[in-house]
């Protein structure tokens, strides 16, 4: 399936460019958020309160240094910078990361057991106690008003750090009463640390003192910086400088989408009065910061659409029935149903730009070949370009097998190579008659002369950064299409931000003759038993792999490195086998002996780090043992299992991990169980991009994007959804935001995506 295509009004978009594009230089850097000094941003520290000359109260700027608020002097400032607080406009987004919900705030003799409820007083013990679950803190708390209640934490002794005899706090929780102690109890409370002196009461009972925000912000700290100093700098510079916040969305925007004002939305994120208060604060920065990305990547294809052009390149039946006489086999479904969309695609005169996601095994490669050979047919050249040299060699395996009876010459192009070597293949480039080159990075590496470069296929696209797209020149006076594939099935709300420029198809099933492959999460007690069995295939006929995550010893890691691996089984449980190993710091001519070797079948088990992860295609490799499984990622890990099944034997996959007996590793337990429930890649995805985050799955920083400030794409999906439609409406109707009322979107789009995305220089 692909994503719809949007319908973009192209000749308005023409009209616009010019203006777009030539004034991109003017602009200057505005915060996340498209706030606007009344005057030029300068340096804080230029401007302070003793620098002005005459009596008069300087207006507030948002690049005020931080000595200009009540409560901030130069030491205060220093811990504030470290925590990237340099001025004002710095402060009023350093948004909190949770909050106490204080609003029912009560005496002891008012608490009712199992309620959400606050109690005010200070610290009057603290005593840590050793137990078979572990420590326990207990501190007891003279409450104000009288009485005395009772906390406990188990296994949280940072909480003993800021505690001491006398310290002021409001604790927030769910009480107990303990009939043993004659007490309230609250069991791992919330605590609010108070400066002396600083009174907090209720909504209903203000008889306590003075009364504080019902919902209390906790924010990201430094040592040296306590909760209830932040809060009272913010609070003190909200009501001056709030108001100088200066509005990107126009009023219409801002009802039809539901967000509240920038201003308000500031106030109200620090200081909510209700949790449904500090919600909509934070959905309208978060939906500001994915609808711009998503405004920029609909530009950045529009400007594609308009200003590149590509060859146009039909499929005739003469050219499909040639192709297919190279396959010796039927494609399936979904291969055939993607190579629908590419041949529209490329007969289209503007460059294809399309992300070919499929899981492992569901035969990509087969669909890349067919492109380039339409490419071929039509006598442009086509480049197939991986980001390792392993997968690149193991795609030039096999394009020679599919293309040994064709008279199409491939070229292949590494780093290592020989200059002799290396110069008679840029020569063959040059003049045309190699049709497809081979490679890795190398080629965007060099200035490369093609004759006629029609196609580009990108395998494996993740590891790329975004930018590197569209280093490929033809010097032809036009483009070339571009193909980008992946093993590595994204999920869906990835797509639309690092892949949001690009057409998506997406393949599902395996090609026939592939198996299920059997998954297993074993304990060390389980080895004996695993390497009898493997004993057994081995001697029946079959290969193995056998994956660890380090390749020498380390002492942050308890796993095991490749050559203990390597060197234990040779002597134990493989005694009389061959063994090999393969891992990313050996040379090339290495690497490639020792993948000859387990292809032709002279080793039986091969020991390798996940340099194996892709490309790597031995039919015969029918076992896998994963040393250390907590130590790699779930997609890793689908990717891996990969590597085996591939032939017409039953697979079978084994993993071993101490994650089932460390507490620390749960979330690696949660993800090893997950990997031997399924085999279904897109499902793998989505729970691994829950558990981790796209940063740790798809490097978004490698691409070029700019970290975001407040989004994020696993939990705020649904507010994605919401901004992309909108977003590519407002292109759609106004392809340059040459409107008067998006100028300050518009400026906001250029500042932070322009230079990553080169909406400023197409191409």
């Amino acid at each position: 399936m692909s994503e719809p295509d949007d319908d973009y009004n192209l000749n308005h978009f023409a009209d616009a460019e010019h203006d777009f594009i030539s004034s991109f230089a003017d602009e200057f850097e505005t915060s996340d958020f498209g706030y606007r000094d009344p005057v030029s941003d300068v340096n804080p520290e230029v401007r302070s309160p003793k620098s002005d000359a005459n009596s008069r109260k300087p207006e507030p700027r948002l690049s005020d240094g931080l000595t200009y608020l009540k409560g901030v002097g130069s030491a205060r400032a220093e811990l504030l910078v470290k925590l990237g607080i340099r001025r004002v406009a710095d402060l009023l987004f350093y948004f909190p990361r949770d909050y106490v919900d204080v609003a029912d705030l009560r005496k002891p003799e008012d608490l009712v057991e199992g309620q959400l409820q606050s109690v005010l007083g200070v610290v009057d013990s603290l005593e840590r106690k050793q137990t078979s679950r572990g420590v326990v803190l207990a501190m007891g708390m003279v409450c104000d008003g009288g009485g005395y209640i009772r906390a406990f934490w188990f296994n949280q002794m940072y909480h003993a750090e800021q505690m001491k005899s006398g310290r002021r706090l409001l604790m927030t929780g769910k009480p107990k009463w303990d009939n043993f102690r004659n007490a309230w109890v609250f069991m791992h409370p919330k605590l609010t640390y108070l400066a002396d002196g600083e009174a907090v009461g209720s909504i209903a009972d203000r008889s306590i003192g003075v009364a504080l925000e019902p919902m209390q912000p906790i924010y990201p700290l430094t040592e040296g910086l306590q909760q209830h100093h932040l809060r009272k700098i913010v609070r003190n510079a909200l009501p001056i400088y709030s108001p100088v916040l200066d509005e990107v969305f126009p009023e219409s925007f801002l009802v039809q989408n539901k967000l509240p004002p920038i201003a308000d939305a500031v106030r109200k994120i620090h200081f909510p009065e209700t949790s449904d208060e500090a919600n909509a604060a934070r959905r309208r920065f978060i939906f500001q910061e994915l609808f711009i990305l998503q405004v920029a990547l609909a530009i950045r294809k529009l400007q594609r659409q308009t200003a590149l052009k590509a060859p146009a390149i039909e499929l005739s039946p003469k050219i499909d029935t040639r192709i297919r006489k190279l396959f010796p086999f039927a494609l399936t479904e979904s291969q055939e149903h993607v190579i629908r969309e590419i041949t529209g695609d490329l007969r289209q005169p503007i460059p294809m730009n399309r992300l070919l996601q499929g899981d492992v095994g569901s035969g990509k490669t087969v669909v890349a070949v067919y492109a380039m050979l339409l490419a071929v047919a039509h006598d442009y050249q086509a480049v197939f370009m991986a980001p390792t040299e392993v997968l690149a060699r193991q795609h030039l395996r096999t394009l020679e097998l599919m293309l040994e009876h064709s008279r199409v010459k491939i070229a292949p192009l590494f780093g290592g190579q020989k200059p002799v070597e290396r110069t008679k293949v840029l020569q063959d480039i040059a003049s045309g008659e190699a049709k497809v080159i081979v490679g890795t990075q190398a080629i965007i590496a060099s200035e490369i002369d093609f004759h006629q470069l029609g196609l580009v296929v990108i395998d494996e696209q993740h590891k790329f950064g975004v930018r590197q797209r569209a280093k490929l020149k033809t010097g032809t006076g036009f483009d070339p299409h571009y193909l980008v594939m992946t093993a590595t099935p994204i999920p869906r709300s990835v797509t639309m931000t690092l892949f949001g420029d690009l057409d998506v198809s997406i393949m599902r099933g395996l090609p026939p003759g592939r198996r299920k492959i059997s998954t297993y999460l074993a304990e060390p007690k389980q080895r004996e038993q695993w390497w009898d069995f493997v004993r057994k295939k081995l001697r029946d006929g079959r290969q193995a792999f056998v994956v660890v995550p380090l390749v020498e010893e380390s002492e942050q890691f308890d796993a095991r490195s490749i050559r203990e691996t390597h060197d234990s089984l040779a002597v134990g449980p493989l005694n009389g086998f061959t063994l090999a190993m393969l891992h990313g710091r050996m040379s090339n001519d290495e690497k490639a002996k020792v993948m000859y070797d387990f292809r032709t079948g002279e080793t039986q088990v091969l020991v390798a780090t996940s340099v194996i992860e892709v490309g790597v295609d031995v039919p015969n490799a029918t076992l896998m043992t994963i040393e250390n499984g907590e130590r790699f990622g779930l997609a890793q890990l689908h990717q891996l299992r990969g590597r085996i099944g591939r032939g017409n034997h039953p697979a079978f996959c084994t993993v071993f991990s101490d994650a089932a007996h460390k507490a620390q590793y749960e979330d690696a337990l949660t993800r090893l169980k997950a990997f031997v429930e399924s085999t279904d890649g897109f499902k793998l995805a989505e729970v691994d991009f829950e558990l981790r985050g796209p940063g740790e799955l798809f490097g978004t920083q490698q691409h070029g994007f700019p970290p975001f400030h407040i989004a994020d794409l696993a939990r705020d999906r649904e507010v994605l959804l919401e901004a992309r439609p909108v977003a590519m409406d407002m292109v759609r109707n106004d392809p340059g935001l040459v409107l008067a009322q998006h100028a300050k979107i518009r400026k906001q789009v250029l500042t932070r995506y322009g230079k990553v995305l080169e909406l400023g220089d197409v191409g």
